[in-house]
């Protein structure tokens, strides 16, 4: 307790302990999982820890379902988040009705209607699909600013690309899997570090931010193979 005293704990388990997302999952596998699987096969479903999602022809099927999960968790001890848990359209090109929540986070991704391109007539259309989410782009360069790596003037250049290639494609293959250009606003983010960091770097580049931002401009066209994003097209601005 936060006074220091000790209370024995007879239920439940400890936040954070490992334990808890593997009674959470056998648990939910047996409350969501098999249940939807009984009742309900003819709709896709997918499930992630305690976030899932199920995808329903009407908003009328859509609304009987909810009533019947609620009820389904409460006789299991459980209560479906009222806030988080809502029906969302679906709206893109061909579903273009007014609805009051037309978009949703899941796993780090915003799902919403987004300007698309056919590939094979290269036109453009408003689909329905994921990109990196506002709240994990907000928490990547919250991450670069907290590595402090704009101030790290006793490293390489060198240095600093084995440090963060690592990151960097771990992110790149996880939120770039779709939408991959929502990620340019980071990359542009970790770029302009750089550039914080040259100019921490070389006395020459002190206080001169245009000319630090034209200096890394030009090692990315001299070394463009040096940082996991430049290799893969996702330079983004260094201004």
């Amino acid at each position: 307790m936060p006074d220091g005293t000790l209370i024995e704990r007879d239920k439940g388990t400890p936040q954070g302990g490992v334990v808890s997302p593997v009674l959470s999952n056998l648990f939910l596998h047996y409350v969501f999982d098999v249940w939807m699987g009984k009742y309900n096969k003819s709709m896709p479903w997918c499930r992630y820890a305690d976030d899932g999602l199920v995808h329903c022809k009407t908003e009328q099927e859509a609304q009987q379902l909810l009533l019947e999960l609620k009820q389904r968790f409460a006789e299991c001890g459980l209560e479906i988040h009222p806030e988080k848990t809502k029906i969302v359209y679906c709206k893109d090109e061909n579903r273009r009705k007014g609805y009051q929540n037309t978009k949703f986070t899941f796993l780090g991704y915003d799902f919403c209607q987004r300007e698309s391109r056919n590939l094979k007539t290269n036109g453009v259309f408003m689909s329905f699909s994921p990109a990196m989410s506002k709240v994990a782009g907000k928490s990547m360069r919250a991450r670069i600013r907290k590595s402090g790596v704009r101030n790290r003037s006793d490293l390489s250049l060198e240095d600093i690309a084995k440090w963060y290639n690592p990151i960097l494609i771990g992110w790149i293959n996880y939120y770039g899997r779709y939408h991959r250009t929502g990620m340019e606003s980071v990359m542009r983010h970790f770029n302009k570090t750089l550039v914080s960091w040259a100019m921490q770097k070389y006395g020459k580049l002190t206080g001169h931010r245009t000319r630090a931002s034209q200096f890394m401009e030009n090692i990315k066209n001299e070394t463009p193979w040096l940082f996991a994003h430049w290799k893969l097209g996702l330079v983004g601005a260094f201004a």
